[in-house]
């Protein structure tokens, strides 16, 4: 990784005197191969891969488009659901009632009757593995009392989540004017789930749930790449004649975890071979690196008033990012600040910012703190400083203030 600097003249002075901002000078060359991934052409007609340990966008195609997600949409039930567990206000065995309306829905189902009490855990698992329409009513209805009161809350929570191309109808994804969500949208969440509900997430891997034995024919799990072997553990699929085939997948592979959204596929069988695909471009077209390590000094930057001349500019972590796996190019990064910095000066302090340019991928933007401690300087330092200043302000021909 080469790294280069922006550096304008500029001299920060204080007392009389104005400060400017200055854009740092480096001193610091790393050389390290950067190579440009092959692009991925995918037949979906949106789509958005994420590496979620790196937080790297890989792909964005129509990513921001709202679109009908069709049952990709439970997500957001599940997660309204996952939300009230984590409150209180509901437990698993907690029982709901089931409504003529919710008995009555079509499409995929639990198969679930108005005699029927079923419990949270239940539900969970007819949503998840069964992408049971019935379920999500029960659910809206019973954590909001109507559907369109739940599907209400469920817009106004998505906004909070910055899901913002996301407008909910309804709990299920059953088609309706106006019920859109975007892949970048799905992807937001689908990381909400796995990170924030890791006591939850490992039943979107279960393959099979038939509730009172009623549902054998529909009891196995759509997701196309649990059988797979690559890693995949969730999330969920979609569709219907409008939103075409669709998928919310996730897979790790050692330390590494990819979400990725689809839409538009025309068939079951594109829908699990565009999403094996996207899988094993993904984990084999991208390598985690360590680019720099926690510590290592990437900047030389003044310092005004100090006992020091100038203090070292550090990552506090080891940056780690993913770089692609093929055609050797050049990665290049700058460091950026406001400065120089004002003694005194503590270790770890914030300071500055590393941005990396990876090709073909987003730069990617690390803090930086400073390196050691910098005292103030004595009374003649500060003098010879002030005087310095005074100098070059009248020799560029600034007027005083």
């Amino acid at each position: 990784m080469r790294i280069r600097s922006r550096h304008p003249h500029s001299l920060v002075r204080t007392g009389l005197l104005t400060t400017r901002l200055l854009r740092a000078a480096l001193t610091l060359a790393l050389l390290i191969a950067a190579p440009v991934a092959q692009a991925f052409e995918t037949r979906a007609t949106a789509a958005w891969v994420y590496d979620v340990t790196t937080q790297t966008v890989l792909m964005d195609k129509n990513a921001d488009q709202a679109l009908p997600p069709a049952s990709m949409s439970k997500l957001m039930t599940i997660n309204m659901l996952f939300e009230a567990l984590r409150d209180g206000r509901v437990t698993m065995d907690t029982q709901f009632p089931v409504s003529s309306r919710a008995a009555a829905m079509g499409g995929s189902t639990m198969f679930l009757q108005e005699s029927d009490r079923p419990t949270v855990n239940d539900l969970i698992h007819g949503m998840i593995v069964n992408s049971g329409n019935d379920a999500c009513v029960v659910v809206a209805e019973g954590l909001a009392g109507t559907e369109e009161a739940f599907a209400e809350q469920m817009t106004q929570r998505a906004q909070a989540l910055g899901m913002q191309n996301s407008v909910f109808k309804n709990s299920s994804g059953w088609p309706a004017a106006g019920h859109v969500m975007s892949m970048r949208d799905l992807g937001i969440l689908s990381k909400r789930l796995i990170v924030d509900f890791p006591e939850f997430y490992p039943i979107f891997a279960e393959t099979t749930f038939d509730y009172k034995g009623r549902a054998p024919a529909n009891a196995n799990n759509r997701n196309p790449l649990l059988a797979l072997g690559v890693g995949a553990d969730g999330l969920k699929t979609g569709h219907t004649s409008e939103a075409g085939y669709g998928l919310a997948g996730s897979a790790a592979q050692g330390n590494r975890r990819v979400i990725f959204v689809i839409t538009g596929l025309s068939s079951e069988r594109e829908r699990a071979e565009e999403a094996e695909r996207i899988v094993s471009w993904a984990f084999r077209q991208f390598a985690e690196k360590t680019l720099v390590t926690a510590g290592q000094r990437v900047a030389d930057v003044p310092v005004w008033m100090g006992a020091a001349e100038s203090v070292g500019l550090v990552p506090a972590a080891d940056v780690r990012q993913l770089v692609p796996a093929l055609v050797q190019e050049t990665t290049t990064a700058e460091v950026i600040y406001t400065g120089p910095l004002t003694a005194p000066l503590t270790a770890g302090t914030p300071a500055g910012e590393l941005i990396i340019h990876i090709p073909g991928l987003p730069d990617a933007r690390v803090p930086l703190v400073v390196e050691t401690d910098v005292a103030r300087g004595g009374f003649g330092k500060r003098m010879m400083t002030a005087i310095d200043a005074l100098r070059a302000r009248y020799l560029d021909g600034t007027p005083a203030s």
